[in-house]
């Protein structure tokens, strides 16, 4: 084998067959999008936390909806690759953002974070390929369920997506403690069946994609024999030199251990993972932050019980708090141990990949 297959997502070609996954506040942002895309991968854009300044209502709505057509057009001046938007179901502004990417016609929308029912409605007849992230074959099934009775829809691709992930989880604290090796591959499976037979029902192909934790090419080979056709990666992408999150947040997650992979309550109202900090340190503890909330940006957050504004820290890592800002990753994070560039990352997990296919194919003929 010399190559990996690409990932085809209706008439989208990605290969390598890797997708960046959204992060927000603004690392999945234009520079890093525009960068992975440069290496046939999909870039994925972060559409949360784009405002510049203080503001709720209608301003609010504006400055997001601005903030993602500035991102969208920088990416597509740096590259001409495949290039989507991350767009999260708890957001308040969902729909409008949703509406903002199809008018600046990015090529996919994926969307979790809650289950996206009513996306294919708002996105009919756009072209824009539309990507829920699921955590189980049950709510695949739902979604495919509810998609083509009410719009006669299906996903054009699905991100199966782990407890191992960073950021918000699709999981019950108890479902997280619990997950073992061997988890991501069982939910994956239940999936493909899933697809597999909406397939055979209505002749539309359905990609699954795997998510969450996922470190390198033996990962990404496992999850291939599988039968998922792509896999999204994100906090590897967090230490590339591309990425704008500020060097001294990065040097935190290339300090970290194992025990620095920290659950937390995330206003979200979902298990959040993130990286031990003053800030982690406090949540643990149960103690409030003080909250003035300046968005209003999630539909599941009440600021008078959420122990901390989650946009406020979100920014706040962006802009080079290392101690008070909130620096989501996954949980093999702490395995990162130097930054890199996006084009050496790239070519590292497909040639890992590679030879851990080679590896089997040879274990299978000796077998023979």
């Amino acid at each position: 084998m010399n190559a990996l297959p690409a990932l085809k997502i209706g008439h989208l070609k990605i290969d390598p067959p890797f997708i960046l996954g959204g992060m927000g506040v603004r690392s999945s942002d234009h520079q890093l999008a525009s960068a992975v895309a440069e290496c046939g991968m999909a870039g994925t854009i972060a559409s949360v936390g784009l405002v510049r300044s203080r503001c709720k209502g209608q301003a609010y709505v504006d400055e997001s909806n601005a903030g993602l057509i500035e991102e969208i057009r920088k990416s597509r001046e740096l590259s001409n690759g495949v290039i989507g938007v991350n767009i999260m179901v708890a957001l308040t502004n969902y729909d409008e953002l949703v509406k903002t990417a199809i008018s600046e016609k990015v090529d996919y929308i994926i969307s979790g974070a809650g289950l996206p029912l009513g996306l294919p409605a708002l996105a009919k007849d756009s072209g824009v390929y539309l990507i829920p992230i699921v955590s189980s074959a049950r709510t695949a099934e739902i979604l495919c369920k509810r998609w083509w009775n009410r719009d006669k829809c299906l996903p054009d691709a699905i991100v199966v997506e782990g407890a191992l992930a960073g950021g918000h989880l699709g999981y019950s604290l108890d479902e997280v403690a619990g997950w073992g090796e061997g988890s991501l591959e069982a939910i994956c499976a239940g999936v493909i069946a899933v697809a597999r037979r909406y397939e055979q029902e209505t002749g539309k192909h359905i990609p699954v994609i795997a998510a969450g934790g996922i470190f390198d090419g033996s990962d990404i080979a496992r999850l291939f024999k599988v039968g998922v056709e792509g896999v999204q990666m994100a906090t590897r992408f967090l230490a590339t030199h591309e990425c704008s999150l500020p060097d001294n947040c990065k040097q935190i997650i290339l300090d970290s251990t194992k025990d620095d992979m920290i659950i937390i309550k995330s206003p979200v109202g979902l298990p959040g993972r993130a990286v031990r900090n003053d800030l982690v340190e406090k949540v643990m503890r149960g103690e409030k932050q003080p909250i003035f909330c300046p968005y209003h940006c999630l539909r599941t957050c009440n600021p008078s019980e959420a122990l901390f504004c989650i946009a406020a820290a979100l920014v706040g890592a962006h802009d080079g708090d290392d101690k008070n800002g909130l620096i989501m990753a996954g949980y093999n994070a702490y395995r990162i141990n130097k930054i890199v560039s996006v084009r050496e990352l790239v070519d590292e997990l497909v040639e890992e990949t590679l030879t851990a296919l080679r590896g089997e194919e040879s274990c299978c003929a000796a077998k023979r």
